[in-house]
């Protein structure tokens, strides 16, 4: 059996870290609350706009990340899913964050909401690239 090569490790990790990560936020905004960068009701009807969407993220990167591992062909088909879905939700996020001036807030909440944002417009779009640039690879390796 081949090894999988380092850039599919760390993609199995990127996918696998933003679905737990995903989940564990929506569980502390809907509990503790910790996460919450302001508490009036234009910021929570928006955050409270997010939790199908983000589901449906988190499902991908996870199915990515499963598939990715044991070298199926719908984790390459499931990978790609997710990584534009992230592209998508950060930029949803970012542009929300920039009108309503947030970014400036100082809080431990919006360093938090800075992280998430990085990460996704950091990560998802190197996952886009090393997938499509390895696709054939991928699917050889999986017999797709």
């Amino acid at each position: 059996m081949k090894s999988r090569n380092t850039g599919t490790r760390i993609a199995v990790a990127y996918l696998a870290v933003t679905a737990l990560a995903t989940i564990l936020y929506w569980v502390d905004f809907f509990t503790a609350g910790s996460v919450h960068v302001r508490q009036d009701a234009v910021y929570l009807a928006f955050e409270r706009a997010f939790p199908l969407a983000d589901a449906w993220m988190a499902a991908c990167s996870l199915l990515g990340a499963i598939g990715l591992w044991r070298r199926r062909p719908w984790g390459l088909l499931f990978g790609l899913l997710a990584a534009s879905a992230q592209v998508f939700l950060a930029c949803l996020d970012v542009l929300f964050n920039l009108n309503e001036g947030n970014y400036a807030l100082a809080s431990v909440a919006m360093g938090g909401e800075v992280l998430i944002n990085a990460w996704l417009l950091a990560g998802a779009p190197l996952l886009i690239v090393f997938l499509w640039r390895s696709r054939r690879a991928l699917l050889a390796e999986q017999g797709g």
